[in-house]
């Protein structure tokens, strides 16, 4: 009788959490309190941007639903940064009999309305991408005509380039220069064609 019990403890649906944030200096804290909120009792968590493939915790979370669970979002973009992602999980948890919440988006996937819900909501949020990534591109080109320079600064100053081509001129060692100015050796090559 014990084992019985056991049994239909364990087949009874869960509400699976998963939160996520991009950067270390950011909390999953306010994620973490809805997703208690709205009952799960396990919570996977990652720090990692949403364009990686690879996420730990996602992927436990994803492993460890079974037919008749949910997993529930803070958001949907918490699983994906583009509607192919966020298409492709949930097609897998459908596939599998699982359910997908997101709590901001009042999303669930387990009725008709809320699937094509998630693909409309997955389109607007890659559009919302494109969009954004137009306008960075479009400034970058634009502060690149008024001849601003864009990325990290440079690892030697032309000062430094400089006294390095002195130096190797000079019968110096590549290694015994990049060392001197704490540079590897590959971008003392570069600094110096």
């Amino acid at each position: 009788m014990r084992d019985d019990l056991e049994v239909i403890r364990r087949a009874k649906p869960r509400l699976i959490g998963y939160a996520r944030v991009s950067t270390d200096d950011q909390t999953t804290r306010l994620q973490r309190d809805a997703l208690k909120t709205a009952r799960c009792r396990t919570i996977f968590e990652d720090t990692a941007s949403g364009g990686q493939r690879s996420r730990a915790q996602l992927h436990k979370a994803l492993s460890s639903v079974n037919r008749g669970d949910t997993l529930v979002v803070w958001r949907l973009d918490r699983l994906g940064r583009s509607l192919r992602d966020l298409l492709d999980v949930a097609d897998d948890l459908r596939e599998r009999g699982v359910a997908l919440r997101s709590l901001t988006e009042h999303l669930d996937t387990a009725t008709a309305a809320g699937q094509m819900l998630y693909a409309v909501l997955g389109a607007v949020a890659q559009f919302e991408r494109d969009v954004l990534r137009e306008r960075t591109l479009a400034g970058m080109r634009a502060a690149k005509a008024r001849g601003e320079r864009l990325g990290r600064p440079p690892a030697l100053s032309r000062l430094q380039v400089r006294e390095a081509k002195r130096m190797v001129r000079r019968g110096d060692g590549v290694n015994h220069v990049a060392r001197v100015f704490r540079v590897g050796r590959s971008t003392l090559y570069r600094a110096l064609t």
